[in-house]
């Protein structure tokens, strides 16, 4: 009787502000840092503080290490090399393990080279180091298939070559992502593709996307916004495109497969499945084969092409480098295994979970709690760089012009989570990179100055833009 009486004596105005008061004391409690947390801003209510890890005026306020809220979640994210260096590498096992987001954990599902953490994680990983080895990085068929692959790209560049300026992106991302195909699914596709080049421009699309506002406002509100339209519908289309591209590739190999012949990672990454049958927590099933061919199809392509973009807009921007590089392409400033002029095109280190309660930089950091690493400032460190807003290939020679290891070099991150295809990578960079700079004299379009504007958030690419290019 108690209780309807007040129910008659409340309206509905006074049910709904007691309903949201009571919420927001439940989210007061739920984001009360504990003792020795870093420091960080005061965000929105239920929301967090929404795009505050790439803030700079965050970070000039509270220094290289500070807290946030993202809905639900607490993330600690720290910048300099000295700090990178304690997470990622001595405290490297309390961080090992990844904090999936719900944006992407209706696509991965924990699996994959990624997503995955524990048992599973240390076994996909183990394989797929193993195939890149027997099948690329320790054998010279791998290069030889770049080298074609950067013949292709020179006669596409030729075609282009004294007509009109033109946009290199479409091009440099269907030859880096054949160059990643042969190894995966064991194919390349012609640059006039229609089916393929739509994918690759869904690809772009996606990872532009999840870096916008509204995609991180899904992360923080995904019982909301799942129910509301937005970016995410366009990141779930592009990705069912993607994994159905992957899993007609996996079905065509299981129809001609060969125990005795692995032409590639499917290949073998389905002899894997017979042979783990007994180890489930293994995790090698097909639904995982399409999500380990998903990851290294996606970070193979999207992080080369952006990487040769940066090149060819350095390369415009300082003509008397390129003049330099073309003279000493081998001896000083390129290197096969050492490209000095890499740069980190991740500003964030993909997110990862402290796994037990620990402490960096001085500050307690407890059991699950996020932690992001700022990967950009490493690169812009001035107590390790001598000139770190500067693009200076100095930084990498000696007094006599030869080539010298900088510790604080982390274009593909550090520890046991680091990139497993660097040398890979660094082995594609350079060449196509020295196919292109022998071939062709790469200059700016006349009368326009070269910018360096960046576009995107999950990757940091240069904005669109269009190049010349001469027969040398």
């Amino acid at each position: 009787m108690l209780l309807f009486s007040l129910l008659d004596w409340l309206d509905f105005k006074s049910i709904f502000l007691f309903i949201f008061v009571f919420l927001l004391v439940v989210d007061f409690q739920k984001r009360r840092n504990p003792p020795n947390f870093p420091p960080g801003p005061w965000g929105l209510p239920f929301v967090g503080n929404v795009d505050a890890g790439f803030n700079h005026r965050v970070m000039n306020k509270f220094g290289n290490i500070f807290s946030v809220h993202w809905g639900r979640d607490k993330v600690v994210v720290v910048s300099g090399y000295k700090l990178a260096k304690e997470a990622l590498v001595t405290q490297g096992d309390c961080f090992l393990d990844r904090n999936i987001s719900p944006l992407f954990d209706k696509v991965f599902k924990g699996n994959g080279l990624s997503t995955s953490n524990g048992y599973k994680w240390r076994r996909q990983r183990h394989f797929s180091i193993n195939h890149l080895k027997n099948f690329g990085e320790g054998k010279r068929t791998l290069e030889l298939h770049i080298q074609l692959e950067s013949n292709f790209l020179c006669q596409a560049f030729q075609q282009e070559e004294g007509t009109r300026p033109f946009n290199p992106q479409h091009i440099i991302n269907n030859a880096v992502a054949n160059v990643i195909g042969s190894l995966v699914y064991g194919k390349r596709f012609d640059y006039d593709a229609a089916d393929f080049q739509n994918l690759l421009q869904r690809m772009q699309q996606t990872l532009l996307l999840a870096g916008t506002q509204q995609a991180q406002l899904y992360d923080a509100l995904p019982w909301l916004f799942q129910y509301l339209s937005g970016p995410h519908e366009i990141i779930y289309s592009n990705y069912g495109m993607l994994t159905s591209f992957l899993k007609r590739q996996i079905e065509k190999h299981k129809r001609d497969w060969d125990p005795f012949n692995h032409r590639d990672f499917i290949d073998a990454y389905i002899g894997e499945i017979d042979k783990k049958k007994n180890d489930a927590e293994a995790g090698f099933n097909i639904e995982n084969l399409v999500i380990c061919t998903l990851d290294l199809f996606e970070a193979g392509t999207e992080t080369m092409t952006t990487t040769l973009r940066w090149l060819l807009l350095y390369m415009m921007k300082y003509p008397e480098i390129q003049g330099r590089c073309l003279q000493q392409t081998a001896k000083y400033i390129f290197h096969q295994n050492r490209l000095s002029v890499l740069r980190s095109i991740l500003p964030l280190n993909v997110p990862r979970l402290c796994n037990k309660d620990t402490y960096v930089g001085g500050y307690f950091i407890p059991q699950g709690t996020t932690l992001l690493v700022n990967l950009s400032s490493v690169l812009h460190d001035w107590t390790m760089w001598e000139t770190p807003h500067r693009f200076n290939p100095q930084h990498f020679l000696d007094e006599n012009g030869c080539f010298r290891k900088r510790e604080a070099f982390y274009p593909f991150s550090v520890g046991r989570r680091m990139c497993l295809g660097e040398q890979l990578a660094r082995m594609e960079l350079f060449l196509f990179f020295t196919a292109l700079l022998q071939r062709f004299s790469i200059s700016p379009v006349p009368g326009q100055e070269v910018s360096f504007d960046t576009q995107g958030n999950v990757i940091l690419g240069p904005k669109p833009f269009h190049i010349c290019v001469k027969d040398r």
